[in-house]
């Protein structure tokens, strides 16, 4: 027996238009293109160039729509306003998969390190047995240049992958060997070993100053990376002018002789999405050009509608295509107004933020700007907080003092003994230029940082004094010592 129930259920569901409106939105300027170019490709019904009587146009393609479903009840709008666009690329067809979020950018081209000492490797007089030693040596770098797998796991790579039969002493020999290849310091086992390699290599090995670095770093490796510089003149008997000039000349080596790309760089360019000009004391926002591409929906696709009125609508290829014209149609209008929904939000976005901290752009002093969180300008424009999220990530605004990301303006508050809130990156500023003007033979720890931030107003504990010095990079006391 049947029975019929009522159910209900409140549910929240996102619609094409939304989707691909949100997709837009957190696409930089940088991207935009491409996303447009990709959707003149994909849509025949999009077509580059300025509206040509848009308002009668959109008119045209109302009546069509109306007279169609009334007409022939065979075509439902209802049928292809949904997910599945034929082809039609967005986030919210079937065809979408996460890995769309990340555009490929353009890569330099160039000779990988390993080609590199693989080149310098044939250059050498080796027998076979000896080069296949170097190919395994030169692939076991690491991108920074280092060879951190220890040499007897591939002595055993060797015996079980490549079948060769080798010891300690041989593998000991060419790697010495590889050593000696361009970029100096490269396939070091240590970063001592690396730094020792560079000091051998260079031209006047018999100088004084190369001579007294090499013991410091053979004999005194240890307390010179903690900075004991006491103990560095006792037991390698230097004096103090001697110690500074072996510490300048062991600073200007290069650390990571790979440079850690693996010789393939990533080139990303900081395009700003958003200008700002001081026009008499007046700030005059505008979006990049690029924020803006003339997009309008093809007239003769528009046509199709009319010769449709005029034929036979009983027949099934005509439906079947009047049914492809109209889902492309819908598509071209969709992705030009979520291009001209994305420019009127993010200018909204932007002039709320202007607003909020326009102390900052007078001057563009960073103490001057204020505790600013996602929240505050959500309410400002009366959008949901992802939205402004969407804005902030991975855009920019150029200034007469600089491109700003739009991230930089948004920062926590830290209360002062007067009861205001300040940004932490005022308290970042300050405490920058308390570490710029120390004295580097007697730094100031992180206690007595806390203290004169405490007498300067702040009220700021110990671990978050700590946490700001990490994101500003700065190293603990010890470290910044100096002679």
């Amino acid at each position: 027996m049947q029975k019929l129930n009522l159910n209900q259920v409140l549910s929240q569901k996102l619609s094409p238009q939304q989707i691909q409106f949100i997709k837009l939105l957190q696409v930089p300027t940088a991207e935009l293109e491409a996303r447009v170019e990709e959707e003149l490709e994909i849509n025949p019904a999009l077509e580059e160039g300025k509206e040509e009587n848009g308002e009668q146009q959109e008119e045209i393609l109302q009546d069509n729509y109306e007279e169609d479903n009334k007409d022939d009840k065979d075509i439902n709008l209802d049928d292809y306003l949904t997910d599945d666009y034929g082809g039609y690329k967005m986030q919210g067809d079937g065809n979408y998969s996460p890995d769309d979020e990340d555009r490929e950018m353009p890569l330099s081209s160039g000779t990988s390190l390993h080609e590199q000492l693989l080149s310098q490797l044939s250059f050498l007089r080796l027998d076979e047995h000896q080069k296949v030693i170097g190919r395994q040596l030169i692939g076991s770098i690491e991108s920074d240049g280092y060879i951190r797998r220890d040499l007897e796991a591939i002595i055993n790579d060797l015996a079980f992958s490549q079948n060769i039969e080798t010891d300690l002493d041989e593998v000991e020999e060419v790697l010495r060997k590889i050593q000696n290849f361009d970029p100096a310091g490269i396939a070091a086992r240590s970063l001592q070993e690396c730094l020792i390699i560079q000091l051998e290599r260079k031209e006047h090995q018999e100088d004084e100053i190369v001579q007294k670095a090499l013991q410091v770093l053979s004999d005194c490796f240890e307390e010179f990376t903690k900075k004991h510089y006491e103990k560095i003149l006792k037991r390698c008997n230097l004096e103090e002018e001697d110690l500074k000039e072996v510490i300048n000349m062991i600073t200007k080596l290069n650390p990571k002789p790979g440079g850690g790309s693996d010789g393939l760089m990533r080139t990303q360019y900081i395009i700003p999405d958003f200008i700002l000009n001081n026009v008499n004391g007046k700030f005059e926002i505008s979006l990049n050009s690029r924020n803006a591409p003339e997009l309008r929906v093809s007239r003769s696709y528009s046509e199709m509608f009319e010769a449709y009125e005029k034929s036979d609508k009983k027949d099934k290829k005509l439906k079947d295509t009047v049914s492809f014209v109209k889902q492309k149609l819908d598509a071209a209008k969709w992705f030009i107004d979520a291009i001209k929904q994305r420019q009127q939000t993010l200018l909204k976005t932007m002039h709320a933020i202007l607003d909020y901290q326009s102390e900052f752009f007078v001057e563009g002093d960073e103490t001057k700007l204020k505790p600013m969180i996602l929240k505050d300008i959500a309410e400002k424009i009366d959008m949901d907080i992802s939205t402004v999220s969407r804005v902030a990530n991975s855009k920019a605004i150029q200034t007469e003092f600089g491109v700003y990301p739009l991230k930089y303006f948004f920062s926590e508050g830290i209360s002062t003994d007067g009861g205001e809130d300040v940004s932490n990156r005022e308290v970042k500023s300050v405490l920058q230029k308390m570490v710029d003007n120390e004295d580097k033979r007697k730094p100031l720890s992180d206690d007595k940082l806390v203290k004169l931030l405490n007498e300067k107003g702040y009220n700021i504990a110990r671990r978050t004094v700590a946490k700001y010095r990490e994101q500003l990079q700065i190293p603990v006391a010890r470290l910044r010592k100096e002679l």
